[in-house]
């Protein structure tokens, strides 16, 4: 069949659209930005990737009419707290301008549960996207997924570092709230299954997993799975603000993330609407089970998504608008170093494992205290760590960096700063031949300032960056992992 995937850069699109290939599916993948899409070589022969808008109609009329089926993935939980709703009701709206015109029987729509009279403005504008659709001609199968757990969700993460962070909690009183979480392989079982499946047309099923557990016990099984004692209290003063500033500060997720989250955890989400299990009979894996497999993906380094893939670049733009590094107006400091051309590949290996858990080979405290300070006044921090230890693909997020390219045949890395600055920074590292018998590493810091500020912030790091840079060109050339 020819399936339209919108959302296919997102958290789940990314796990199903390798699922729909291997059923010899031909995808259509929509995307914002085709530079943040990595695909294999293999799945580049099978998928037509398009980019496209939906907040934009002309953009959207560029799509192809001869479709089977569509999956409707997209959402702005981690976009800004205001006119969230209203994106989300334009983008339905041109969906169904579309969908309209084409040959598809189904659109399969992944929303979240909303069964509460008081719903958050998160779930309520779920809940409007879903009526919405069901106003177009083609019929609508709506799955209203429970909190979804998986390696690289952002509950997952949320909940990874509340646990792994902190021994002892004073959380807010929506800890006791109860839910109803799914894994993420269910949730794809679920939308493979639906896929063209007449009895699920124009019908409407909640989905969570065997379980009904509070936020606190899913915090302490957690713990339980890592093999660690955590306490737990919880106090009725939190109001929402300081619980989302809470939730901001503890974990890696975005304050925006955090205050739609917080608003939609006072609301229940379990399971009431229709009954799945009859009409898709799959096993349900426990929580614990899901997270026991969580952890075994982040072990084999096999982790396919993150909920950062689909955050934007602070303007909005494209990664082809950052990729050109300016050399007009702006301030850079150049390191470099020359190695044996034999550690080549080791170098490159070191850079391709920079951030995270491995740090930047020099001055991590500094670098951390540089989180907290982002952190603080808004920013993304150092918490969102890296996908995977050692890989890194365009449009990865890599601690408050953004990967414009990541090329390891032309021996080039290069990063564009998502932290809070007066103005804009790329750090870009590249290996090539010296000579004969030598390789030369090219670490360059480039910053465009804006305003009287903005050159004022350059010329008071200048100290730093000359011993932070330095030494951490050296240490990428002479680091042995253990």
């Amino acid at each position: 069949m020819k399936i339209l995937l919108t959302g296919a850069n997102g958290y789940i699109g990314r796990r199903l659209l390798p699922v729909l290939l291997q059923q010899g599916h031909e995808v259509i993948a929509c995307v914002r930005d085709k530079n943040a899409l990595r695909l294999s070589k293999s799945e580049e022969q099978q998928v037509e990737v398009v980019e496209v808008d939906f907040l934009n109609y002309l953009s959207v009329e560029k799509l192809p009419k001869e479709i089977d089926v569509a999956y409707f993935l997209m959402h702005s939980l981690s976009s800004g707290s205001q006119g969230f709703s209203e994106k989300e009701e334009q983008v339905a709206k041109n969906y169904n301008s579309y969908i309209n015109q084409t040959s598809a029987k189904q659109t399969i729509y992944l929303s979240g549960i909303s069964n509460d009279d008081a719903l958050s403005d998160h779930l309520k504008s779920r809940q409007k996207t879903g009526d919405l659709l069901s106003e177009a001609s083609v019929p609508v199968t709506t799955l209203r997924a429970a909190i979804i757990i998986g390696s690289g969700s952002a509950s997952f993460e949320i909940i990874r570092d509340l646990v792994e962070k902190l021994p002892v909690m004073i959380a807010p009183k929506w800890l006791t709230t109860k839910c109803q979480p799914i894994g993420i392989r269910n949730v794809i079982e679920y939308l493979i299954e639906c896929c063209n499946n007449p009895k699920v047309f124009a019908k409407t099923f909640d989905i969570g997993g065997p379980e009904i557990l509070a936020y606190k016990e899913m915090l302490l099984q957690f713990a339980k799975v890592r093999k660690m004692k955590r306490w737990i209290g919880t106090v009725p003063i939190m109001t929402p603000k300081l619980s989302s500033y809470w939730l901001y500060f503890v974990t890696s997720t975005s304050y925006h993330l955090a205050v739609n989250l917080v608003d939609s955890m006072k609301n229940e989400v379990v399971v009431k609407i229709g009954d799945i299990k009859e009409v898709i009979p799959i096993d349900l894996l426990t929580y614990t089970e899901n997270v026991s497999l969580a952890f075994k993906r982040i072990e084999q380094n096999t982790v396919v998504s993150s909920w950062t893939d689909a955050e934007q670049l602070r303007k909005g733009y494209g990664l082809n608008y950052y990729i050109k590094v300016p050399e007009n107006g702006t301030f850079t400091d150049q390191k470099k170093v020359v190695f044996p051309k034999d550690r080549s590949t080791s170098v490159l290996s070191n850079i391709w494992a920079i951030g995270g858990q491995r740090g930047w080979y020099y001055g991590n405290w500094m670098w951390e205290i540089r989180g907290y300070l982002d952190k603080f006044f808004g920013g993304v921090g150092l918490r969102r760590g890296r996908r995977s230890p050692t890989d890194i693909y365009t449009g990865d997020s890599l601690d408050f960096w953004r990967v414009l390219l990541a090329d390891k045949e032309e021996g080039r890395l290069l990063l564009f700063a998502e932290m809070r600055l007066p103005g804009e920074a790329w750090l870009e590292f590249k290996v090539e031949s010296n000579n004969d018998s030598e390789a030369r590493l090219t670490q360059t810091a480039t910053f465009r300032p804006k305003g009287l500020f903005g050159r004022i912030y350059w010329y008071s790091m200048v100290p730093f960056h000359h011993f932070i840079f330095w030494n951490m060109a050296n240490n990428l050339v002479k680091f042995k992992p253990n």
